[in-house]
């Protein structure tokens, strides 16, 4: 289970990237190529889809980091008893 959270969180962090540079590289007159499709809809559009990436990114990013393992909790709770 530890392991998908580490690849949840890791994708997560780098959908929020992508995000967050397509905005800054917006305000320089860029794009990153894997995103040139963001503004063919319009510039309403493009804003949401790189609002959108951030915070879906971030979403994930968290999920993947929140908690810890129930294994770890499981052997905590039987050593106690």
């Amino acid at each position: 289970m530890d392991k998908i959270k580490s690849k949840l969180s890791g994708l997560g962090g780098l959908i929020a990237l992508f995000g967050i540079i397509s905005i800054v590289l917006h305000f320089l007159g860029y794009n990153l190529k894997i995103l040139f499709w963001i503004d063919m809809w319009g510039s309403g559009t493009g804003w949401a889809i790189r609002i959108g990436l951030v915070v879906v990114g971030a979403a994930l990013f968290l999920v993947g980091s929140m908690g810890g393992s129930g294994d770890e909790e499981r052997s905590s709770a039987e050593e106690e008893s």
